[in-house]
């Protein structure tokens, strides 16, 4: 949210419910995927670089791929024009989201090797650097364990391991504090770090994307 709807609701809270309440109801037969690539485009053509930030890692969240993505955008040209559109593709290069990556665009989901399941030690948090294009953490409970991005579910900001303070893990852009036991949100933000299902394979522990 910018600074200037931040003071706006402060300011005039009556107002700007009735207008958050509108948004709302204006979209409340879309699915969630429908609505959020809408939005993306509307954070384009308002070249609202925050929003922007905040609605791209939403789209793929409520299931839009980025194929689906990359679509929507080219589809609104006639709307965006180039510019905007060349604008938007650049913030999207900025954030470094896997998925967008060229090399990962056509690739189905599948197992990747992180650590060695001896490795990952009881009651504590592990992280693996780089594992094909991602930064992972890991919190392990016996025999269970979660495995989750590093990205933040924010604005994907790729949250690194300096930032971890026993089990809380806090992005260092705009706050959002995690729980890495359990993954969710404790602080700031309202939405859970990434999950990824895992197995432990031959002694490996793996985790599928």
């Amino acid at each position: 949210m910018s600074d200037a709807l931040s003071y706006l609701i402060k300011a005039r809270p009556e107002a700007m419910k009735a207008y958050f309440t509108f948004l709302k109801d204006t979209g409340k037969h879309l699915d969630p995927k429908t609505r959020s690539l809408i939005s993306v485009i509307t954070k384009i053509h308002s070249q609202t670089e925050r929003g922007l930030r905040q609605y791209l890692p939403r789209a793929i969240r409520d299931g839009a791929s980025p194929h689906e993505i990359l679509d929507a955008i080219l589809m609104a040209f006639p709307t965006l024009g180039l510019a905007k559109i060349i604008w938007a593709i650049d913030i999207l290069l900025d954030m470094d989201i896997p998925e967008f990556r060229t090399e990962f665009l056509d690739a189905e989901p599948c197992w990747h090797d992180l650590i060695d399941w001896n490795d990952v030690k009881d009651g504590d948090v592990s992280y693996v650097d780089d594992c094909d294009g991602r930064n992972i953490f890991i919190y392990r409970s016996g025999e269970n364990c979660n495995v989750y991005d590093s990205r933040c579910p924010h604005q994907v900001t790729d949250i690194p391991q300096l930032a971890l303070s026993g089990r809380q893990l806090t992005c260092p852009k705009h706050h959002w504090s995690f729980d890495v036991s359990t993954g969710e949100c404790v602080a700031k933000g309202t939405r859970p770090l990434r999950q990824f299902d895992c197995r432990v394979r031959e002694g490996r522990l793996e985790a599928i994307w």
